[in-house]
């Protein structure tokens, strides 16, 4: 039967990936360039002389620091995504906007990143274990699937976590495909279950602004015993190929025999010189002596193509004397 194989929950992976994204860099250095600008300006920064208020240092200290957590919240509200990302932005807790590529500005403790989407074409793996087909066989199916998001603000808002509800309806979909077909449409037409599988996640995808663009099966896992019983089929199924061919060129054989002996028995001096063909291979294949039935050198004799008559008299008269 078909081994479980081993596989981390999608949970887990999701965990990874996020755990692997890298900080970015630039990002950071605009920051602090930016941070330090404002720094600069505010300590370097004086009331102006014609200002009728009095100003005291305790003052202007407060107003420095607030000018301070100005920037620092102005220079914090600079966002940047990649071409291709698009980041949700949400104020006040709901949808506002979809942003990006390039910089973007929030409008500070209003407006926040729900969730940047990625809509670059993505891969994604998927299998079925120990599924019954439509003539109650159980195999397993191994496939893959290459799918976008086209709308990110349905990816966002309508499902909680699209990477793993594509990668579960993917699965339930490949399972109803299986249980509707026979093992031969997948041994003989995958074109066809890679359709189906594709119309079936696309079904509840689109709701989600997603798209699956295209489905691949790469494995199909049969039971050992079963596997077996199709080796022998196959092979008789070969032999009896092998022995069909092998009877139509005998057909298409006798049929030129056929139409060769109408043509030698209405031309004598065709068959004549099919015989001296047939003679004149075999000489030039080297061999010392052949055998010549008696009505080839009978009806050769008037001509003594070969010699023969002249050798059989040379021989009489030796025997003669």
């Amino acid at each position: 039967m078909i081994k479980n194989k081993p596989q981390k929950p999608f949970q887990t992976l999701l965990k990874q990936r996020r755990e692997r994204k890298k900080p970015d860099l630039n990002m950071i250095l605009i920051r602090l360039i930016l941070l330090g600008i404002a720094a600069a300006l505010i300590i370097n920064f004086a009331p102006i002389r014609s200002c009728p208020l009095d100003i005291t240092g305790a003052t202007l200290i407060l107003l420095r620091v607030s000018l301070f957590f100005a920037a620092l919240l102005l220079v914090f509200s600079i966002r940047k995504a990649k071409e291709w990302e698009r980041a949700i932005v949400l104020r006040l807790g709901k949808f506002h906007k979809v942003k990006g590529p390039g910089f973007f500005f929030l409008i500070p403790l209003l407006d926040q990143v729900y969730r940047t989407i990625d809509i670059r074409i993505r891969v994604m793996d998927f299998y079925a274990q120990e599924t019954l087909t439509g003539d109650s066989v159980t195999i397993g199916v191994d496939a893959f699937c290459f799918w976008l998001v086209w709308d990110p603000q349905k990816a966002a808002l309508e499902v909680e976590d699209y990477e793993e509800a594509v990668a579960l309806a993917s699965k339930a979909a490949l399972r109803n495909v299986i249980s509707k077909n026979d093992l031969s449409t997948f041994q003989e037409r995958e074109d066809i279950i890679e359709n189906q599988i594709q119309e079936e996640v696309e079904r509840q995808t689109t709701e989600w602004g997603i798209t699956v663009q295209y489905v691949e099966i790469t494995d199909i896992q049969i039971p050992i015993p079963l596997q077996d019983s199709l080796s022998r089929v196959a092979q008789a199924e070969r032999e009896k190929k092998a022995r069909i061919l092998l009877a139509e060129a005998e057909i298409e054989i006798a049929r030129k025999l056929e139409e060769a002996i109408k043509i030698y028995s209405k031309d004598e001096k065709a068959l004549k010189l099919k015989i001296l063909t047939i003679l004149n291979e075999g000489l030039k294949a080297g061999n010392s002596m052949m055998l010549v039935p008696n009505s080839i050198t009978e009806e050769l004799k008037t001509r003594d193509v070969f010699g023969l008559a002249a050798m059989s008299e040379l021989m009489k008269k030796e025997e003669k004397e």
